[in-house]
């Protein structure tokens, strides 16, 4: 029952469909040697946001794959003038100054952090303008250097607090990307404190702190403390789950936009069953497929695994067992897409809608729609880093 004044969020998937449908992409992302990805990705992403209905009305996705290809083959000519141009700068400046190649893949790599994150911002732009309710589109607004210095920042002070002051950087980059973010023309805004996250990473503090002290003993002097390191690893573990879930639903409960409210009642319980019992559950599921190849494997001629005999003189035997092998190998890939979609992700978008709900709905006559975004790069760098941006 739905309480006066408030909006409930339905979840309609189900997973026969959401299954035939990864079924669909994985086989034609195959069949065009990955070029089907960006309309498979599309296709999947409004599946997803079209199974969310607040008070019945379906959450639209209007991005296309030709937008994403176009961001794509973009990042990647930046990519390629990175790693080529770049790399070559810093290699010969480290071996000149320092004798020292390897000092040159670390600068490298360093320098790719802080796409990450500028990808990761850019690439939730590009979903938020992508999507609308009721005909209105979200909006976040541009800022994604801003983002990285923020992340720089509050990584940094994170890492001087021991890991202590995590729950700090948390908010604050919530609060960045928050208070960028627009329904139509309202505005939201993240309320709250960080302090008020800190209750929630008590668990990680501790499993992790006990760990360490564990581990200090068990090399020190009492090898017995050993025995512990598992019980407080998975202390901390669970700790971890409890923290990304309760953290969520205390932000949410403190954001407004214009008058609208939210309430998450979102379970860390809940969330960690769905994650280990779909685990467990594709692990069995794939046992049988992953003994066939291994089988497989043994039987096929180890000179045709290895390109040294010629093909012509295998026989039908040793193609059909080579065959076989092919198809048990990326049918693991297709088998376990379906199955983490349909066992995993699912679940969690619809405990997440279903415990999710919109209140001051009174304000929703206000709220106007907004001119339609560039497409930007399409999250094409997000693509590239293959960083797995959303769905």
């Amino acid at each position: 029952m739905s309480v006066p004044g408030s909006l409930p969020i339905a979840f309609v998937g189900q997973r026969k469909p959401l299954a035939i449908l990864v079924l669909q992409v994985g086989l034609l992302t195959l069949a065009s040697l990955g070029f089907y990805r960006f309309w498979g990705r599309t296709r999947l992403r409004r599946w997803y946001l079209s199974a969310i209905r607040p008070g019945g009305h379906p959450l639209e996705y209007v991005g296309g794959g030709s937008e994403k290809l176009a961001g794509f083959l973009i990042a990647v000519c930046f990519l390629a003038f990175w790693l080529g141009v770049v790399n070559l700068i810093l290699m010969f400046a480290s071996l000149s100054v320092f004798a020292a190649p390897a000092l040159a893949y670390v600068l490298s790599f360093a320098g790719l952090v802080p796409l990450w994150f500028f990808a990761r911002y850019r690439a939730r732009a590009y979903l938020l303008a992508r999507t609308r309710w009721r005909g209105i589109r979200f909006y976040l607004a541009p800022g994604a250097g801003g983002y990285v210095i923020r992340v720089f920042w509050h990584g940094t002070i994170t890492v001087l607090s021991l890991g202590v002051l995590w729950p700090r950087m948390t908010f604050k980059l919530e609060k960045y990307r928050t208070d960028r973010t627009y329904f139509g023309s309202a505005r939201l805004n993240q309320g709250g404190s960080w302090q008020m996250l800190q209750p929630a990473f008590a668990h990680v503090l501790f499993g992790s702190g006990f760990a360490l002290i564990a581990l200090a003993l068990a090399l020190t002097s009492t090898p017995r403390m050993a025995l512990l390191l598992p019980v407080f690893g998975i202390w901390a573990a669970v700790g971890v789950v409890h923290y990304r879930v309760s953290s969520l639903v205390l932000m949410a409960n403190n954001k407004t936009a214009d008058g609208l409210g939210f309430v998450l009642a979102a379970s860390p319980w809940t969330v960690m069953r769905i994650v280990g019992f779909g685990s467990l559950a594709m692990v069995i599921a794939l046992l049988v497929p992953l003994g066939g190849l291994g089988i497989a494997v043994t039987l096929a001629p180890s000179e045709l695994l290895e390109g040294a005999v010629d093909p012509m003189a295998i026989g039908v035997h040793g193609w059909a067992i080579l065959l076989l092998v092919v198809v048990l190998y990326f049918g693991l890939f297709l088998a376990w897409g379906v199955l983490r979609h349909a066992l995993i992700t699912l679940p969690l978008w619809r405990h997440y809608a279903q415990t999710l709900t919109v209140t001051g709905i009174d304000t929703l006559p206000r709220i106007t729609r907004r001119d339609a975004e560039a497409a930007g790069e399409a999250g094409g760098l997000a693509e590239a880093l293959d960083i797995g941006a959303a769905i």
